[in-house]
């Protein structure tokens, strides 16, 4: 009885350690996620910015100069992010998952997350670059600029005319959403000329300070794009944890009551024998 009750012990102390772990696990998960969605209000505001300069720069360009931005039919890149780490649950299935239609056709992937890249190698999905996502949310510039460099390589050979990204982001009314959006040809129509103001002074011709322009917003999307993929797949991370934390709690509770279980045995064995050795032995 000694021996059952000394592993039931043993088991629990271990549990415990187990569920220290997945405690602090959902606490960094919970960090990491708050700061992940501080920093888009960054992003943003930088948006905001370049998009202000675009809409100014907008008017020193006739339409005719924006064609070729709004045309491609050549091979599209899609620029996938996924998860870096496990512990997500499903989080890069779905969004290989939402990525598929975008898939089927000749196209480039690029992807974020070496989780990620697991998975798609285990579904054959052909990476033609790929790069690890960020640990923290002060990575994510490097990473978007790392990204926007990938895509502009591909289009400057003139193979790839079209650019996709797929994330998740956080959401309010379920756990996660998957974003599809088109980075490449660039929409000049969200930006809506100014009613009245000074023409800008420019040092750049009006359609190479567009394109530069342009770059820059995506490289601002991407940048966003990130921050909400870590901040999703940290939020997916923590409601795993909690889960795993509730399964553990269970285990838990029936191994204290097992233990208290065997305990009381032990001690009415000890006591049945102690009655029965008092006993006169007959002759």
């Amino acid at each position: 009885m000694s021996g059952r009750l000394a592993d039931v012990e043993a088991r629990i102390g271990t549990v415990h350690k187990l569920a220290a772990v997945i405690s602090a696990m959902r606490g960094i998960a919970a960090s990491r996620a708050r700061e992940a969605r501080g920093g888009v209000i960054g992003i943003r505001t930088f948006a905001d910015t370049i998009g202000a300069a675009i809409a100014q720069s907008l008017a020193l360009v006739p339409d005719t100069g924006l064609a070729a931005s709004s045309e491609g039919a050549g091979r599209m890149a899609v620029v996938l992010l996924a998860a870096e780490q496990g512990f997500a649950g499903a989080f890069s299935e779905r969004v290989i998952d939402a990525a598929a239609p975008l898939l089927e056709n000749t196209h480039d992937l690029l992807l974020g997350g070496d989780r990620g890249l697991q998975v798609a190698m285990e579904r054959d999905l052909a990476v033609g670059w790929s790069i690890p996502m960020i640990a923290h949310p002060g990575q994510a510039a490097t990473l978007a600029a790392r990204i926007t460099e990938a895509i502009y390589a591909r289009l400057a050979t003139g193979g790839v005319t079209r650019v996709t990204i797929v994330y998740t982001v956080p959401a309010v009314a379920t756990a996660t959403e998957v974003v599809v959006r088109q980075l490449v040809p660039f929409d000049y129509a969200r930006f809506p000329l100014p009613a009245h103001g000074v023409a800008p002074r420019i040092n750049l011709k009006p359609e190479d300070l567009l394109a530069r322009l342009a770059e820059e917003y995506v490289f601002s999307e991407v940048a966003e794009a990130v921050l909400l993929s870590f901040a999703a797949e940290n939020e997916a991370r923590m409601r795993a944890m909690i889960a795993a934390h509730d399964n553990v709690s269970q285990s838990l509770s029936h191994l204290v009551a097992q233990s208290r279980r065997l305990r009381q045995e032990e001690i009415t064995d000890e006591i049945t024998e102690l009655a029965t050795a008092s006993l006169p032995v007959r002759q």
